[in-house]
């Protein structure tokens, strides 16, 4: 080594922790797309099932948005506190996905018609029944899922 040698480089650093903070920030992003990717439509049956859960069911029918072929008497037959489905006191939100081949987004509920939600080792949690709704992303509107699905 001569005097007109330049010193060797030295490795900074800041260039390893830049790399690391990139890699751990893109790392969050993912985690926090899939945990968040279906927010909307899981909101939408959260406040449709707090309007069957305090009984306002005019709100519940509303927040459906039926077609012109479901009536309201054909809502409260299912939905109403003499319904198939109800009366409904509690309620959890089990999975949300895109089933394929869709533009809807299938939410997959569990719902009681005792309060708190049962556990499974609860004798009432015999009373607790699935339905898995489909939630349109463009103007939230609800709908049963076709069977099968």
């Amino acid at each position: 080594m001569s005097l007109l040698d330049p010193p060797p480089e030295k490795i900074e650093k800041s260039r390893v922790m830049a790399f690391t903070l990139a890699g751990l920030g893109a790392l969050l992003l993912i985690v926090l797309f899939f945990v968040f990717r279906y927010y909307p439509e899981k909101r939408a049956t959260e406040h449709f099932f707090n309007a069957l859960v305090a009984g306002n069911t005019d709100q519940a029918y509303a927040l459906w948005k039926p077609t012109g072929s479901y009536r309201k008497q054909d809502f409260l037959d299912d939905w109403g506190p003499t319904g198939y489905y109800g009366p409904v006191k509690s309620y959890k939100i089990m999975r949300a996905k895109r089933p394929r081949k869709s533009d809807v987004i299938a939410v997959t509920v569990a719902f009681s018609p005792y309060t708190p939600m049962p556990t499974e080792n609860d004798p009432n949690s015999a009373k607790t029944k699935t339905v898995t709704l489909w939630i349109s992303p463009g103007d939230k509107s609800i709908s049963f899922a076709p069977p099968g699905e």
